[in-house]
């Protein structure tokens, strides 16, 4: 029943934000550029929490108090297509994503996305992977915040892909934080009953962040073996971790 609920939700309520997005288009060259992140972050994130509400799953956050007032990298495992609806519904702090290039295959999504400051990436044309890289570093040099997920694809469970070291590019040319965050459960609620939507207890927990500005040579090269084991030394129940007001259909 939540499976014949989710999934008309999600293409309604996203077509019903094409309105906004064509006065977000209007508006886009005579806004602020602050302003226009502002009222196009808080669209994406009401659509997002949207989403999260109806699957019925319960996160349990823990580690909110370490992010930065900065601009960071978020670095994450990836577990679900839910991930990225996670840190926009339940991560306030503005932030594009590094997604797949396929996103764009999506009307709507993709210019709610592009005007968020995501960029695409396509693996397999290594000129345009480079160009994405770089665009995404830019971006965080601006002062604006982005989610990395470095295995580059979901591992649909509870296991881990390779992490690829590149991502963290974007927090060493850029000279920002990283934040490690490990993701628990995110694929009980889609991809382990076989895209049927089912509740489940997810547990996101958001690690203390990484200074990046003075590594030297051994710290850069430690860097990625270094947080990816932050990320899954991780119990799938972290100590601290509590309900979050999503869960209670309350404004968040």
């Amino acid at each position: 029943m939540r499976t014949l609920l989710w999934y008309p939700i999600f293409a309604v309520t996203l077509f019903l934000t094409a309105p906004l997005l064509l006065i977000a288009t209007i508006r886009k060259k005579s806004m602020p550029e602050r302003d226009f992140l502002k009222f196009t972050e808080f669209i994406v994130r009401q659509w997002a929490l949207i989403q999260v509400r109806t699957s019925g799953a319960r996160f349990h956050m823990a580690g909110m108090e370490n992010i930065p007032d900065e601009a960071v990298l978020f670095i994450s495992n990836h577990q679900s297509n839910f991930d990225i609806a996670v840190f926009l519904a339940l991560i306030a702090k503005p932030k594009g994503f590094v997604a797949k290039i396929e996103i764009l295959k999506v009307p709507v999504l993709r210019t709610w996305m592009k005007y968020i400051n995501c960029v695409f990436l396509n693996r397999k044309d290594l000129r345009q992977s480079a160009k994405t890289i770089l665009e995404g570093i830019r971006i965080l040099k601006s002062g604006h915040s982005m989610v990395v997920f470095p295995e580059g694809t979901r591992s649909k469970g509870d296991s881990f892909g390779e992490f690829k070291a590149g991502s963290y590019k974007l927090a060493t040319k850029s000279k920002v934080p990283i934040v490690p965050v490990t993701i628990n459960g995110t694929y009980k609620i889609m991809e382990a009953n076989k895209n049927r939507i089912k509740p489940a207890d997810v547990y996101i927990t958001i690690h203390p962040p990484i200074a990046t500005a003075d590594l030297n040579d051994e710290e850069l090269a430690a860097l990625p073996a270094r947080v990816e084991g932050i990320i899954r030394a991780t119990t799938p129940k972290p100590q601290g971790s509590a309900p979050h007001p999503a869960n209670f259909l309350k404004k968040v």
